[in-house]
């Protein structure tokens, strides 16, 4: 009874398929599913996806982020190859994953993929391989509402535009009058990257790679579920003008990520070298984690 009050979700990518609700399915990505496939986020949202941000916001605390901070980005978890990590990762495949039947490692090698095939820069096909591997942060024994979600600010008040914005109102922080200004601890103009967002695998890639890739895949691993800024334009007033001019790399990755979900598994062993290759060139032989 307990488990399920802290993981209400049946699998973590329950939360991305909230997102296909919310934000349908362009054709020119997705492979597997029409935009009719999709239900219109206007109609009742599933009791565990309500249930995950009740929680996700009520305890996403500007204290609560700085002491995640402390902890995980020590990297004192475990250090491991990338490869090592991947198997680490699949642990967390879900078989209630109504999407896909396929593991971590095959979703992150499809959005990858699909990036390879439009062309891109190679360390945007890296990005798309690494994007979600903070999810290892529930193998460490984080919630799932520390992990996934729609990523914010904390440290001010609360956009009305964040999913479910109505469950702040149980946020201790919501009554802070040091949090609950539209400014709160930050100054206007700031530039997000001065500014503490909800924790999440978000955060904790961008952590983990921020020394390995370009300014703009960083942005893409670190505001992609930021959708409150991406996708309905709020927190104008924190942006500089670095942030604006990196929102094109942010909007650029989202729909690959989003859907890039296909049945069909990627062929490993025609793809392996390539990807060991992509690897070598960019990251050290092993990550801390």
């Amino acid at each position: 009874m307990i488990a399920s009050k802290i993981n209400p979700l049946e699998s973590l990518d329950e939360w991305e398929d909230d997102l296909l609700r919310r934000y349908p399915n362009p054709e020119d990505i997705a492979t597997s599913k029409s935009t009719d496939d999709y239900r219109n986020y206007e109609e009742p949202a599933r009791d565990t996806v309500k249930e995950f941000y009740r929680l996700n916001h009520t305890y996403q605390t500007f204290e609560f982020v700085k002491e995640k901070q402390k902890d995980f980005l020590q990297f004192n978890r475990k250090e491991m190859t990338v490869w090592d990590a991947f198997n680490f990762l699949n642990q967390l495949v879900d078989d209630s994953d109504p999407d896909t039947d396929l593991d971590q490692f095959q979703h992150l090698l499809q959005t990858s993929e699909a990036i390879r095939k439009d062309g891109h820069p190679d360390w945007m096909v890296l990005t798309g391989l690494m994007h979600d591997m903070g999810k290892v942060l529930c193998l460490f024994g984080e919630p799932q509402w520390a992990v996934v979600g729609d990523t914010f600010p904390v440290g001010c008040a609360y956009s009305d535009k964040i999913v479910y914005a109505e469950f702040f109102k149980n946020n201790p922080d919501y009554a802070d009058t040091n949090y609950n200004t539209a400014l709160g601890v930050y100054e206007k103009g700031c530039g997000l990257r001065k500014v503490d967002m909800s924790w999440g695998h978000d955060e904790y890639i961008y952590q983990i790679m921020k020394n390995h890739l370009p300014e703009e895949g960083l942005y893409m691993l670190r505001y992609h579920s930021f959708y409150a800024w991406h996708r309905e334009s709020a927190y104008e007033y924190l942006l500089d003008a670095h942030d604006k001019s990196m929102l094109k790399w942010v909007k650029l990755f989202n729909p690959y990520d989003l859907y890039s979900k296909n049945p069909e598994p990627p062929n490993w062993a025609e793809l392996k070298h390539y990807y060991e290759d992509l690897v070598n060139k960019y990251l050290p032989e092993k990550i801390k984690f």
